[in-house]
């Protein structure tokens, strides 16, 4: 059995966050390694007919505000205290995507996600502001000025749509989607499932 998880990330969704830093306790603790495979949620959801909760549930009696309640019960339960709900959600990132394509391997991808998740999430940047961005990166030591060339080359654009549509051809509707192998897992609620499959007990 492969020992990778596959995340399938876009930075704007909340969910992703909240994944992420479970996610690396599980990496810790079962020794897995951990592959990030950026798309772009907005993408996703046309060529899946899918969109966001708040939008998708609005009409069903009482399932928004319980969503909202397991939400908070899964920030206590992982101690994620830090994190905002960005005020202008849902908004594009697709800048941010390109720059986690054009990231030169895997180390520094998750660096770059370890640096714009609490970027996002807990400082709500406007992540669509080019000079906001840059300066994110010039802070931690990133070359902001390679990234934010590299958004703007068709090939990493091309690569962020390719990437998009073979998470979708194998079954991927929504953020956070992990794959081991062949398996896949939707949403933050299944990390415990995905630890259970890592060290051989029942999914």
């Amino acid at each position: 059995m492969s020992k990778t998880i596959e995340l399938i990330l876009d930075l704007g969704a909340p969910n992703g966050y909240l994944a992420w830093y479970p996610l690396k306790e599980i990496i810790e603790r079962t020794g897995a390694s951990l592959q990030v495979t950026p798309v772009f949620l907005g993408g996703m959801h046309k060529l899946t007919g899918n969109s966001p909760p708040m939008m998708r549930d609005a009409n069903v009696k009482g399932k928004v505000p319980y969503a909202a309640l397991e939400f908070q019960r899964f920030i206590d339960r992982h101690e994620l205290s830090a994190f905002r709900m960005h005020p202008n959600l849902p908004f594009n990132t697709i800048l941010l995507q390109r720059i986690l394509i054009a990231s030169s391997d895997q180390e520094e991808m998750q660096r770059l996600v370890d640096l714009f998740q609490p970027a996002v999430w807990e400082r709500n940047i406007d992540c669509s502001d080019v000079d906001v961005v840059g300066s994110v990166l010039e802070e931690s030591g990133f070359d902001a000025e390679r990234f934010l060339k590299a958004a703007q080359d068709p090939d990493v654009k091309q690569k962020l749509i390719d990437s998009t549509q073979s998470a979708v051809d194998r079954g991927a509707f929504g953020i956070p989607t992990f794959f081991i192998g062949d398996e896949m897992w939707f949403g933050k609620e299944r990390l415990e499932q995905i630890e259970a499959y890592l060290t051989g007990g029942k999914p």
